[in-house]
């Protein structure tokens, strides 16, 4: 009988710590993986270039013309009780139904095999760490266009006796490289509607359509603030769904879970998404349904985000009062300058300075 072979994956496709390497599902021969413990991959460096912006900081995202080569280091962490054998790869991702999805297993794609890893294991003792060079050589040939990956960081229970059931184990950062020739792609998306509704629970919720108008994928997260409420209440702010990916040109939903004591309104509700440096906020009145359901979709109103407002207020004033003092200067230099022409053409005569009539002294005879 062929072994059977269970992939569990507990966290999907992290950038961080968290992500538990204990086993999944009852297997006589599983090791008890970091029991009270994790292992944990996380990405140690990002470009200069992309310092301000967030997914840089958790995933390997740039853009690259064809022959560049790029290296990011990356750190595995151990944090259960036990030594631990881990395995490293890159391997094929993908984006469906808004979601990042890692392809199963090893499965390659084109990016995957531009990776290259300083070691492809590692055996890590109990509350240690190592380190991990990950080097990207993208072809002279290479197309334009974006890519997905993963480089995993994998735990296995030992190989049984036929029949048995071996748990696999694994956490890992994205990689989204876009390959081309001049500036980077813009990254961009709208916010067609909020939509009110009410889960099966009685929870109420708000969820947002979302058209990714940029040529990069996105990774959306946010947060949802009510206020004018009934009787002038104010809520939140609430985190939005985490997870939601939309690939260039897709359309996606991102939910945001309210609280079930909430009455169900009006709202003037604010809503902040942001996908690395693109940012946006929408505003709309909503009445959330009684009984489990949805309310009609309502276009929101755009509103400056703040996020660029304040520096923007900033440097206007900066340029302005640099203007100014522009202005001023030339003016001076103006005043100075016709002054000196007009001196030049009418030069003042010097004044001969007459003595001064004297009175005779004494009385006239």
């Amino acid at each position: 009988m062929r072994r059977a072979v269970i992939f569990a994956y507990l966290c999907a496709v992290l950038g961080g710590f968290g992500c538990s390497a204990a086993r999944a599902g009852a297997a006589t021969d599983a090791p008890r993986h970091g029991a009270g413990g994790t292992i944990g991959i996380r990405l140690l460096e990002a470009p200069v270039n992309r310092r301000d912006d967030p997914r840089a900081l958790m995933y390997i995202v740039d853009y690259l013309s064809p022959g560049a080569v790029i290296s990011r280091k990356l750190e595995v962490v151990n944090t259960s009780r036990e030594q631990q054998h881990v395995e490293l790869y890159a391997a094929a991702a993908s984006i469906t139904r808004d979601q990042f999805v890692g392809a199963v297993g090893r499965t390659a794609n084109e990016l995957s095999s531009w990776v290259t890893l300083s070691s492809s294991s590692r055996d890590i003792p109990a509350g240690g760490h190592a380190d991990v060079d990950t080097t990207i050589t993208v072809p002279a040939s290479a197309p334009s266009g974006e890519r997905y990956g993963v480089v995993w960081a994998q735990v296995s229970s030992p190989s049984g006796a036929p029949g048995t059931v071996r748990v696999v184990n694994r956490v890992g950062v994205r990689l989204y490289l876009d390959v081309g020739v001049g500036g980077e792609p813009a990254s961009d998306f709208t916010i067609l509607s909020l939509t009110a509704a009410r889960t099966s629970d009685g929870t109420p919720e708000v969820l947002a359509q979302v058209h990714n108008t940029g040529a990069r994928a996105l990774d959306l997260t946010g947060s949802l603030a009510l206020a004018d409420g009934p009787g002038s209440m104010s809520a939140g702010p609430f985190r939005t769904d985490l997870g939601v990916t939309l690939g260039i040109g897709d359309y996606g939903q991102v939910g945001v879970l309210l609280d079930k004591r909430l009455p169900d309104g009006p709202w003037t509700s604010r809503l902040t998404l942001a996908s690395g440096r693109a940012e946006h906020t929408v505003e709309a009145r909503l009445t959330f349904p009684h009984n489990p359901g949805f309310s009609m979709p309502v276009a929101p109103q755009v509103i400056t985000s703040d996020r660029y407002l304040v520096p923007l207020l900033i440097l206007g004033s900066l340029v302005g009062a640099l203007l100014l003092l522009i202005a001023g200067a030339l003016a001076w230099w103006l005043w100075r300058r016709r002054r000196r022409r007009r001196e030049s053409r009418h030069p003042q005569q010097p004044q001969t300075r007459q003595p001064a009539a004297r009175e005779p002294r004494g009385g006239s005879q």
